[in-house]
């Protein structure tokens, strides 16, 4: 299917119900006509993970949808390690080797993955994180903290209290970053994730900014208390109180230096002080301006509902300093060097990320998640949930380039027009959408006992236009069982009574007429077991075994592309492997070196362009060196999504996909994985 088709159903995206049933079963969303609507011949993929969500607001709609096809296209089987998340589409030269990890983003990735009803992808990651080296520090973190979220949602206590030990380690490590006459972490902007910040540009003297500007930051300040938390949490659960009170302690007195050493009674505001010293700046002086990453500390729950502290959300209200036209600004434009590019592409001559002004996704996920906090955590004060609601909706406007929908690294605040555009660019996974529309929008909060808080931030009295008049999550995993919460202003939508619903397993839990928080118990009850088929087609290191060939095509990255564990159907960022003979037969072989039993085939195929889907296809298998067809069963072959191949069990050193391309077209394999 073609993007811009498949683009304009998303932002249609209308309601579907089945035949209403008697309360107090729930309202339910048809699934397969709106997947299928969303996802055409990929709605397979989708179909036993992901929540539904619909509401009066098309935009919503489309990006929450979108933004699954962004977490989808961004696992990467690796084989015997399993799934992980990447951050980019394509190869970056600073990511970790041989997987395309990054762990910056990485806290994003497991809030939206703990929402999925199939939790291999969020245990599989947070095992590679922690288990397996993924979590190298090589930026600032936040993945203990993530991993306590998870396991609010799945309460799985046995796969979070094992990683403990490598928590603390890492958390120990941090300590090379501890100014213990200071009380407080310190990190240069670039290993923060966040070049050319205002540290890192004065330091310079305003001449650059990529390196250095050493600052004691409430970013990693607010990543290693929340860490600490999540460290003292997890060993209480697992029976260690002595462990539990020492980390609690360690994130009580970090929080008490930051409260009083980071807030700026003149800002009003969290800043930087500098950790470095010289002719451009001095050790413990505040930077000159105000930064997005000053909202971090209520992010991770340093501090709630303030009247000293509440200050400083009015300057994401103001559009004079944080509060952009068409996106939250990094830094404020009273800056002497707002803006002021200093980075360029060397290939292209393109404009490089820079956080002295524009608007990035990373962090406005983080400020969103911040004000949620705040906005359960008490009433509205300078700031309300309709402030939630309009910066969401700003923020879903901006995954939009035209009618196509494609998140890309950073935006002009004043024209939300993307700046970067770099070909990695394209559907860039270093931020969070799904989780600020279920747990904020939605307002599912999960909690570590027999309940859920659901409060939805929508104001109660709101009368406007453009008021949010009905929403519905449907199928969210929790606790081992499936919540379903539905808002209806007049009850004539979903035609389930008026007000807010919430239903555990589909049957109605808790009720009220008006919008407001709800707790409502859920008894908890054990997870379906995780299944983990093991693709043996996998190859992460281009000169080991497996390896392909091809008829033609035969360049070596393209070749590898057809089994490196990543499946996406995103025309921007060409993947797999392209046929590219003259005949209309060619062939895709993978070599396994050696004997293996296999008896399934997943075979991804993308269409769109010059590709079009074959003609027909089959697999044969290789014995003594002679090729042989297999008596495969499987459903009618679909471009744009992952056709599975099943057959009796066999015995070969070598796999072979047959292609008849349709005349005029070539083929493109995204991946093909044996099993």
């Amino acid at each position: 299917m073609r993007r811009a088709l498949r683009t304009a159903w998303l932002c249609a995206a209308p309601l579907v119900l089945v035949a209403a049933a008697p309360a107090p079963l729930a309202p339910q969303l048809d699934r397969d006509a709106i997947l299928t609507q969303q996802y055409g011949n990929d709605a397979d993929w989708y179909r036993d993970r992901i929540p539904l969500f619909d509401s009066s607001d098309a935009t919503l709609d489309a990006v929450y949808y979108y933004r699954w096809q962004v977490f989808r296209a961004h696992q990467r089987d690796l084989g015997a390690k399993g799934y992980i998340s990447t951050e980019f589409l394509n190869d970056v030269g600073w990511q970790r080797e041989p997987y395309a990890s990054l762990n910056d983003a990485t806290a994003f990735h497991i809030a939206e993955g703990r929402w999925l009803r199939d939790r291999r992808f969020a245990d599989d990651y947070i095992n590679f994180l922690y288990l397996d080296g993924g979590n190298d520090r090589h930026f600032s973190e936040s993945i203990a903290d993530a991993v306590w979220g998870r396991y609010l949602v799945d309460h799985d206590r046995d796969a979070a209290v094992r990683l403990l030990p490598a928590m603390r380690l890492i958390y120990g490590l941090w300590d090379d970053g501890f100014d213990f006459t200071k009380g407080l972490y310190w990190i240069e902007p670039l290993l923060d994730a966040t070049e050319y910040t205002v540290s890192s540009v004065d330091a310079s003297g305003g001449k650059d900014g990529f390196r250095g500007g050493d600052a004691f930051r409430p970013s990693i300040n607010s990543f290693q208390y929340a860490n600490a938390m999540a460290i003292s949490r997890l060993s209480a659960l697992a029976g260690d109180p002595a462990t539990a009170a020492d980390y609690a302690a360690r994130a009580g007195r970090l929080r008490g230096r930051m409260l009083d050493a980071l807030w700026s009674d003149s800002f009003g505001h969290f800043i930087d002080r500098y950790k470095v010293s010289n002719e451009h700046v001095t050790y413990w002086d505040q930077i000159r301006a105000r930064e997005l990453v000053g909202y971090l500390p209520w992010t991770f729950g340093l501090i709630g509902a303030d009247a000293k502290f509440d200050r400083a959300w009015t300057h994401i209200l103001s559009a004079n300093e944080l509060g952009g036209p068409a996106g939250l600004r990094t830094t404020e434009p009273s800056y002497q060097y707002y803006m002021r590019q200093y980075r360029y592409d060397a290939a292209t001559g393109l404009r490089e990320c820079q956080w002295n002004g524009p608007v990035w996704p990373f962090q406005t996920t983080q400020v969103l998640t911040g004000l949620a906090n705040r906005l359960h955590g008490g009433p509205d004060g300078v700031i309300g949930r309709g402030d939630y609601l309009r910066l969401l909706r700003q923020y879903a406007k901006m995954h939009y380039q035209g009618d196509r929908l494609d998140l890309e690294e950073d935006y002009d605040p004043a024209t939300g027009k993307p700046i970067v555009g770099l070909p990695r660019s394209h559907h860039y996974f270093h931020s969070g959408f799904d989780d600020l529309v279920i747990s904020g929008l939605a307002g599912i909060t999960p909690q570590p006992d027999d309940s859920v808080v659901v409060d939805p931030l929508l104001p109660a009295k709101d009368r406007t236009r453009d008021r949010l008049r009905w929403f519905a999550v449907q199928d969210v995993p929790y606790h081992g069982r499936s919540l379903s919460v539905v808002y209806d202003e007049d009850g004539r939508h979903y035609r389930g009574g008026a007000g807010l619903r919430v239903y555990v397993d589909g049957v109605l839990a808790a009720s009220r007429a008006t919008l407001g928080k709800l707790v409502v118990p859920v008894a908890a009850k054990a997870n379906a077991a995780i299944e983990r088929p093991l693709a043996q087609s996998i190859n992460l290191v281009r000169a080991e075994y497996p390896k392909p060939s091809a008829s033609s095509g035969t360049d070596p990255e393209r070749l590898h592309q057809g089994i490196d564990g990543r499946v996406w159907f995103m025309p921007e960022l060409p993947n797999g492997w392209d046929s590219t003979g003259a005949t209309q037969d060619e062939w895709f072989a993978v070599d396994f070196g050696k004997p293996v039993t296999l008896d399934r085939a997943e075979v991804s195929f993308f269409a769109g362009g010059a590709f079009a889907m074959p003609d027909s296809y089959r697999l044969e298998y290789r014995v003594n060196g002679a090729w042989r067809p297999l008596d495969t069963n499987g459903a009618a072959p679909r471009p744009n999504a992952t056709n599975v191949l099943t057959w009796q069990p066999i015995r070969t050193d070598a796999i072979r996909l047959a292609i008849r391309k349709p005349a005029g077209k070539h083929v493109r394999l995204a991946e093909m994985k044996l099993f």
